[in-house]
């Protein structure tokens, strides 16, 4: 039972962020693009780089 709350949850919540998303999301530049694409490289590196390192120690 616990596990059909917590998916509805899930669910409600992804929704939610889908309706509000297209109602007040707005359309990025693509020098916007580019950057948090860059960003998002970094980042990825990073915790990628930190999980090695916890498992590692």
């Amino acid at each position: 039972m616990a596990l059909i709350i917590i998916l509805a949850g899930v669910f409600v919540a992804v929704a939610l962020m889908v309706v509000l998303g297209e109602r007040f999301g707005k359309p990025m530049s693509a020098e916007q693009q580019e950057k948090f694409s860059k960003t998002t490289w970094i980042l990825v590196f990073v915790l990628l780089l930190a999980a090695l390192v916890k498992e590692i120690s």
